[in-house]
Formats: C-alpha cells, structure tokens, sequence
C-alpha cells in the first residue's frame, strides 16, 4: 500500500499564519510569504511513490479554499492543539506509513520525504529533527496502534518539543532523518538566504 505524506496548512490570513514572523516583517507580508512557500511546496514534493494530502485549518474555509491546488484531497485538522490535530490525523489516514510535515520549511524536497519513508521500514516511527527542538516531520509506520496519548503534554514551541513527542512514543523504535530549518521569524529567513 502507499504511504501518504500529509502537509499541515492553514489559510494564508494576516494574522493567521506565521504570526511571529510577521512581528519581524509586518502580518501581510508573512502571510504572502507562508502563501508562496507552501505553493512552491507542493510542486517540489508531490511524488507517486506517495498519496499528498492536505490537513487544512479553519476546517470549513480550508476545505473549500481556492487557494490550494484542486487535485490534492483535503481533510480538515479539526480541534485542539497541533498534537490533537496531528495524533487524529495519524488515526483517519488510511492503511500503511503516513508522514506529516509543516509546511514553512524551504529545505523540504521529495528526496528527503523518501528518506522518511525509507526509514519507517526498520522503525515505527520518524522525526525530521529542526534546529530549535522541533521538528519539520513526524512519521508513523502504524503496523502497531497508534500510541493512546500519542503528542499528550508536548511544550510546542520549545526547545522540548522533539522530545516531548517522542516521549509520548513509548516502545516504539524512531528513526531520526536530516535535520532542517523552519521559517518562525526574519532571523531564520536570513539564515536560509546565505
């Protein structure tokens, strides 16, 4: 079966999205950043060895948004925190690995989605560790059930959250593939422009 690659997206309001970036360069420009960059995004990694689908947040206004590419299916990310909407995705996606990522990381190409994939095939589960403590990717082979408290009592937005969220893993065997940066303020947008 295929895997599936899901990319977490929110509509592209000012205000909305990449809002600590937009502290740096005004919540517009963020926005028209963050609009661009998952645009560029979906082009790089759509890929046959992998079903892309999108987790869109406001659930009703995503679903039906013109912003995003027709032919990619949708799904809407629901309630909750980042780790509820996550944990209910791994749970709703079809059979077989799915791997999730953010969509504000310009270093994101199909080679290292498949890196992922390819890692799920000796552990149960992947992390595409970035600079900060986070993380750009998680994965789950999900020949197990996926983990009860799966993302329960992760710091987001710490230096923590890579490992909170492997805490919440117990017994599972987790790979950990390149380490990439994301986009949460002007500092990082000049640290990829060198």
């Amino acid at each position: 079966m295929k895997p599936t690659l899901v990319i977490m997206v929110k509509e592209p309001h000012p205000g909305r999205v990449k809002t600590r970036l937009g502290r740096d360069i005004g919540l517009t420009a963020s926005a028209w950043w963050f609009r661009h960059q998952v645009a560029g995004l979906l082009r790089r990694i759509e890929d046959p060895r992998w079903e892309t689908v999108l987790a869109v947040a406001p659930d009703v206004e995503g679903m039906t948004s013109r912003v995003w590419p027709e032919h990619l299916p949708r799904v809407p990310q629901g309630s909750g925190n980042l780790g509820d909407r996550m944990a209910r995705v791994f749970r709703t996606m079809p059979k077989g690995p799915v791997c999730i990522i953010g969509a504000d990381i310009p270093g994101i190409t199909r080679a290292r989605v498949g890196e992922a994939f390819k890692a799920l095939g000796n552990h149960d589960a992947v992390f595409g560790p970035a600079p900060d403590g986070g993380y750009w990717l998680v994965g789950l082979k999900r020949q197990r059930p996926v983990p009860p408290r799966l993302f329960e009592g992760v710091r987001w937005s710490t230096d923590t959250a890579l490992a909170d969220s492997a805490a919440t893993m117990k017994g599972l065997s987790i790979a950990h593939v390149a380490t990439l940066q994301d986009v949460d303020t002007l500092a990082d947008l000049k640290s990829l422009s060198r």
